[in-house]
């Protein structure tokens, strides 16, 4: 397998997850899925295991709110015998900052290099990119360094909050921010060894992006989709 990482703009559904199961190319592929930037919080797992009930997959949680003796495992273990792991959405700079401190981005990075399938939305999209505007502190956006796996900026929930494509467009023309990819909530990108190699959506009013500066300016360029 092809270094691969599915994107997408808001929270977890059950459609991107048969779409991260069909990336497997595994008739019921074993897939994580980490809610970390939510505290591990015991509503979210929840959800994911009502996502995963009737569909073809093998449902697992990688929760990081552990005691040494409560497992005989490490995390990379763990990762390392999926097929794919989905990252979830809430609070990225925290998620980041917990995922560091364990090495989970090093066994992360390693299960991407290895063919693990990667995804995730929102905050589980924004960590894989070099940087891109958070809500985790108070009062407004802020920037904050990705895990860098993938050499762009990225914004997610584009057209969902009213201020995130302005911010993202100024800070690209300041080149705070490289050039990168947007995603509307119910939209997303897959990338194979870095690049970009498929966009798809949920349906026809959402959409994904390319956007960068040219000539002094910025440019959005919306990337042709498939309906799933």
């Amino acid at each position: 397998m092809k270094p691969t990482l599915f994107v997408y703009g808001g929270q977890v559904n059950q459609e991107f997850v048969k779409y991260t199961a069909r990336l497997t190319g595994k008739p019921k592929p074993r897939i994580c899925f980490l809610p970390t930037a939510t505290g591990d919080a015991p509503w979210y797992i929840e959800y994911w295991y009502e996502l995963c009930h009737n569909i073809e997959v093998e449902p697992h949680v990688l929760k990081i709110w552990i005691s040494s003796s409560s497992q005989d495992w490490d995390f990379e273990d763990y990762l390392m015998e999926m097929d794919a792991i989905i990252v979830g959405g809430g609070n990225t700079l925290n998620m980041m900052t917990l995922l560091k401190a364990h090495e989970i981005d090093k066994a992360l990075m390693k299960a991407y290099k290895s063919g693990i399938i990667l995804a995730g939305g929102s905050a589980g999209s924004l960590c894989w990119f070099n940087g891109g505007f958070t809500d985790s502190r108070p009062k407004q956006l802020t920037f904050v360094e990705g895990f860098n796996f993938l050499p762009y900026s990225h914004c997610p929930h584009y057209h969902s909050e009213a201020s995130r494509r302005p911010l993202y467009h100024q800070n690209i023309a300041k080149e705070i921010l490289t050039d990168g990819y947007a995603c509307d909530d119910l939209a997303g990108i897959v990338f194979e060894n870095e690049k970009p190699v498929k966009a798809i959506a949920l349906n026809e009013n959402h959409h994904s992006y390319y956007v960068y500066k040219k000539d002094g300016e910025v440019v959005e360029e919306r990337l042709d989709a498939e309906i799933i």
